[in-house]
């Protein structure tokens, strides 16, 4: 039997990631009665954090993107704290010390980047000097498009061809700009690589000390302090359609509840099947990362200059879902110990994330004792693999005996405790940069939407927010 509650909200946000959140806080200072519901019991979804053996794990923060100094105009960054009332300082964001992209069997052509274009712009000058002018312009686009991703559709790399010809350069660029936001194969749609390539590389990177919970607390405490409702472990089963729109959410406890507007945060797809609509057929990209806890800095075995490296050991980058579990060519090697923290700050311990690109239906049907032995098997392989790419030469076994501690998650880990189906971090393909499905009154937030990253997920909530329950203007460029 059905349970109703007793007085409609104005929103129902479904999910309390990032979005979510940034949604909530933008729409409870309004003053409208809003209430997000999460099936799990910690919020942030894909951008959250967990605790094992005593040590605390960002589930998905590498890094913040679009990281700009204090006072910059226009920038994404500076829109979130001015719509959600937070101050700068709140975040306690500290900038990347520099990243590179890393090509060839051992890395040896290599694209130096950090928040200060210049870098990466001199160093385009240097190894492609023909592509220089092309690749000034590609910037000069980026600069001029809009950030809410409603920019102009199609490839990018068809556009990136029409500036520059070297493939090698276009495929060091799309390197980690798919790696960080790409839910297509080996390409991007252009107003995703637009929004990707201002915030990688016209802005940055940073981290907080203490991690991506340092950005969960100050979300958090700005919702209860605008007075929004949160109910955790507290799924949506169902929406409720009536007449072209949704009437009402099914709770998992079987509770009815109403709402004039409702958000979602969980994904197109996911969405769509609380609808009622039918599974659409299509590829998800799906990814494992290693997690080495050491007993020392990085820098202590040659690796203190590098924050980020994203790396591809062929001649040309191919992004796509691997026939295999893993995919060992290229992938992600961050050191969240080598940000610029301040004198006497830093990480407790040594952390080395290594991310690849998998196969979702490899590891989904394995049975738990199958499963926990391939993890094995490919957490030494993926670690073998990346040290290819970084300098030095340690003694062998040194970083084994320097390891105290372990994890590492794979599609079916991201299935289960995000519910984005197939483990797809970056969703679907095809993205809704206006944020409407086929109900009127329910709308997309997120991934889905077309905005990425930690910034990017932030920005989608409140510009999701102002447009379609506020009517007020979105943050815009």
């Amino acid at each position: 039997m059905l349970r109703t509650s007793s007085q409609p909200y104005d929103v129902a946000i479904i999910g309390a990631g990032l979005s979510g959140l940034a949604a909530g806080i933008r729409l409870a200072h309004f003053g409208k009665r809003v209430c997000i519901f999460e099936r799990h019991n910690a919020a942030g979804g894909l951008n959250g954090f967990y605790s094992l053996g005593g040590r605390k794990y960002d589930v998905g923060l590498h890094a913040v993107t679009n990281f700009v100094p204090p006072g910059a105009k226009g920038a994404p960054l500076a829109k979130i704290f001015r719509q959600l009332r937070i101050d700068r300082e709140e975040f306690a964001l500290c900038p990347q010390r520099g990243s590179r992209v890393a090509f060839g069997p051992r890395g040896e052509r290599q694209l130096r980047f950090s928040n200060d274009f210049g870098l990466l712009e001199s160093q385009v000058a240097a190894q492609f000097p023909r592509q220089i002018d092309g690749f000034r312009r590609i910037a000069a686009l980026v600069r001029d498009a809009p950030l809410a991703g409603t920019g102009a559709g199609g490839s990018a790399r068809a556009a990136l061809r029409e500036s520059i010809d070297d493939p090698a350069l276009e495929d060091m660029l799309l390197c980690p700009l798919m790696f960080y936001g790409s839910a297509r194969e080996d390409d991007m749609d252009l107003s995703q690589f637009s929004i990707m390539f201002r915030a990688l590389f016209l802005e940055g990177f940073a981290r907080p000390l203490d991690g991506v919970r340092v950005i969960m607390r100050v979300l958090l405490a700005k919702y209860r302090a605008a007075g929004g409702e949160r109910r955790m472990k507290c799924g949506v089963r169902r929406i409720v359609e009536r007449e072209g729109r949704a009437a009402a959410l099914i709770l998992d406890s079987g509770e009815e509840v109403e709402a004039g507007q409702i958000l979602s945060s969980i994904g197109a797809a996911e969405t769509g099947a609380l609808m009622g609509d039918p599974p659409k057929a299509g590829r998800t990209l799906g990814y494992v990362e290693t997690i080495s806890v050491l007993n020392r800095p990085p820098a202590a075995f040659g690796w203190g200059d590098d924050t980020i490296v994203f790396f591809n050991d062929s001649d040309r980058f191919e992004y796509r879902e691997p026939g295999g579990q893993v995919d060992l060519r290229s992938g992600i090697i961050c050191f969240p110990n080598n940000f610029e923290y301040g004198p006497g700050l830093g990480l407790a311990e040594g952390l080395l994330r290594i991310t690849c690109l998998a196969n979702y239906g490899s590891w989904c049907d394995l049975a738990a004792e199958a499963y926990q032995a391939d993890k094995r098997r490919w957490f030494s392989r993926i670690q073998e693999s990346a040290m290819r790419f970084l300098p030095g030469n340690p003694e062998p076994g040194s970083l084994a005996r320097a390891t105290v501690a372990t994890d590492m998650f794979t599609p079916t880990t991201v299935e289960k405790y995000t519910g984005h189906l197939r483990g797809a971090i970056y969703g679907a393909a095809e993205k809704h940069p206006d944020g409407r499905t086929r109900l009127s009154n329910v709308f997309l937030c997120g991934t889905d939407q077309g905005m990425l990253g930690i910034v990017g997920s932030m920005l989608s909530g409140i510009s999701m927010a102002n447009e379609h329950v506020l009517r007020v203007r979105a943050p815009s460029g």
